[in-house]
């Protein structure tokens, strides 16, 4: 299992404002001096947690967590505006910029995968190496493979759940039809719609079902936020120029070394997107773990994060 290293605290915590409406959390631990590296969660939505500060070895790095815009503990929690992927990369720039950091090092898993390749590509001067789980290009293919055909031929009976929510007649666009729910005044509605989009998300996120995660994640506080702005992106596909924009443009960050980890069954963000990422950078090394789905706590992809620092250390 992930042996973590021992619970640490911040010796800085920050609320930044970034724009008009958004103040995001953002904190440092481990070793002021140490490499800098910055945890990219996923989502989009989920914030951070206590113990991604402890994936680092805090003797070695200066460890950076900060919560996006609408999650976490930044404000105003659940805000669907001026929430894009662009928004978010300069609010990581920001940051960079406020802590007088040259270069960091990006770690980002799910979404966080995503947002991290958006950054690097925008800002690759300030990238010195990437780290990336549970590959997610925000693509078309991705968002039908999760919305419309693909997952749903593996778990038909969790898909039926998750979409017995919306009326037949509304079905033929998923993302549509929770997008309208998610956003409804109605609080009973939305609180509803939320439940069930966390619910389906969680049921896929492990090789084997885990009752208690499902439980927790879809009945959390946070699910509020996680169904609405991952609804969001999804509807405007990412605020990505082109599809598969991620692709199509990573041959500006071809030579920023690059550690890809997927788990072979995962069924949120499929095993071909870290193959196709890892075939377009030459300068990136693929761990593929064939005993997990997308879960960074199923026991494979924890088993390698206890590894993790080895492995960053060889950048």
């Amino acid at each position: 299992m992930l042996a973590l290293y021992p619970e640490i605290t911040p010796y800085n915590e920050v609320f930044l404002k970034v724009d008009e409406t958004h103040t995001i959390y953002l904190e440092e631990s481990g070793n002021p001096k140490g490499e800098p590296i910055l945890f990219v969660h996923g989502g989009p939505g989920s914030g951070t947690e206590v113990k991604n500060r402890r994936y680092f070895d805090p003797t070695v790095f200066r460890i950076i967590l900060f919560d996006q815009r609408g999650c976490g503990k930044s404000r105003p929690f659940s805000s669907l505006v001026n929430n894009t992927t662009y928004d978010l990369v300069e609010d990581m720039e920001k940051i960079r910029k406020h802590l007088k950091i040259d270069k960091w090092i990006l770690f980002g898993g799910s979404w966080g995968s995503t947002l991290s390749l958006s950054y690097a590509i925008k800002h690759f001067e300030h990238v010195k190496s990437l780290i990336l789980r549970g590959i997610f290009l925000c693509s078309k293919k991705d968002l039908d493979w999760f919305f419309k055909e693909g997952a749903n031929n593996i778990y038909p009976d969790i898909w039926e759940k998750f979409i017995e929510q919306i009326p037949k007649e509304e079905r033929s666009d998923l993302i549509l039809a929770y997008n309208k729910r998610l956003t409804s005044e109605k609080t009973d509605v939305r609180k509803k719609a939320a439940i069930a989009w966390a619910r389906y998300e969680a049921s896929l996120a492990k090789l084997k079902s885990d009752h208690e995660y499902i439980e927790k994640i879809s009945e959390s506080h946070h699910a509020d936020a996680v169904a609405r702005i991952e609804c969001h992106y999804f509807l405007n596909k990412g605020f990505f120029k082109e599809d598969d924009y991620l692709i199509k443009n990573a041959g500006s960050i071809k030579h920023i070394p690059t550690i890809i980890i997927h788990g072979r069954y995962d069924m949120i963000c499929p095993f071909i997107n870290a193959y196709r990422l890892h075939g377009v950078l030459p300068n990136s090394k693929m761990k593929i773990i064939n005993d997990a789905g997308h879960s960074a706590s199923e026991e494979g992809i924890a088993l390698l994060f206890n590894f993790l620092d080895n492995i960053i250390k060889k950048f």
